[in-house]
């Protein structure tokens, strides 16, 4: 029975595919792609020759149903995006859901996305986070800062470069100036670069330095309050208490 794979391809450096998406993107009837013209690039690189078709969001929503119906007349087909997993901040979440309902199998490959990358070497905490991908770029952006005033898991937002200053302003207003941030750019691309430091001082810098390339900006999370409670709780024989003591140069 045929399938839809969901692909991902490399978010820069070309050789960030595995040999397992290759063979799926030589395999499959067609491929379903954000921008052939993108596309085609990769696929000329890896010496595949393959029908390709636009499928974008400007175009899913009336293009669904007809795809779903190629899959299950029997040809397999490969879900691509410009970079990355499709699905995430890119077209496909409305194919696989409408696959989903018709009983269509959905087979989704790992693979590269920049979210993932840009968290780990943030320095952060990253067993718990949530992933804001783009904020709304005007209604409803403050709206969603704000409700995320009080978040305590650390936070990946995606933003254009013309708003990375705008983004910050708005952080410092949000979570305060003082809040530890990391911002990466161009990732796995010759001129990748992270900086980290306050909202204040990336504000500072990116003020003076024009942002250019992708970003992916790393909020650390609102730190906990400590409570009378935990501080009577806290025995000399517990490991964190010893660390927070450490930390605040309490240590002998």
């Amino acid at each position: 029975m045929a399938k839809l794979y969901i692909v991902p391809t490399p978010i820069g450096n070309l050789d960030d595919i595995t040999l397992r998406a290759i063979n799926v993107l030589r395999e499959v009837d067609f491929i379903l792609a954000e921008d052939t013209r993108t596309s085609s690039v990769l696929l000329k690189h890896l010496g595949i020759e393959k029908r390709l078709y636009a499928h974008h969001k400007f175009n899913e929503h009336a293009s669904v149903a007809a795809v779903a119906a190629e899959i299950a007349a029997g040809r397999d087909a490969a879900l691509v995006s410009d970079a990355g997993t499709p699905g995430i901040s890119d077209p496909g979440f409305l194919l696989v859901r409408t696959c989903v309902e018709a009983g269509i199998e959905v087979e989704t490959l790992p693979g590269a996305t920049a979210l993932i990358p840009a968290l780990v070497q943030s320095g952060f905490p990253c067993d718990r986070f949530c992933f804001e991908g783009f904020l709304p770029q005007k209604k409803g952006r403050m709206k969603r800062l704000q409700a995320l005033a009080g978040e305590e898991r650390t936070m990946v937002f995606y933003e254009s470069p013309y708003r990375v200053v705008k983004c910050l302003e708005q952080f410092a207003e949000t979570f305060g100036a003082d809040r530890p941030v990391s911002v990466s750019r161009e990732l796995t691309k010759k001129f990748e670069q992270t900086l980290r430091g306050t909202v204040a001082e990336l504000l500072e810098h990116f003020r003076t330095a024009e942002p250019r390339g992708e970003f992916v900006i790393v909020v650390s999370g609102r730190p906990k309050a400590r409570t009378r409670h935990d501080d009577d709780a806290c025995g000399s024989d517990d490991p964190d208490c010893a660390s927070d003591a450490s930390s605040a140069g309490l240590s002998e």
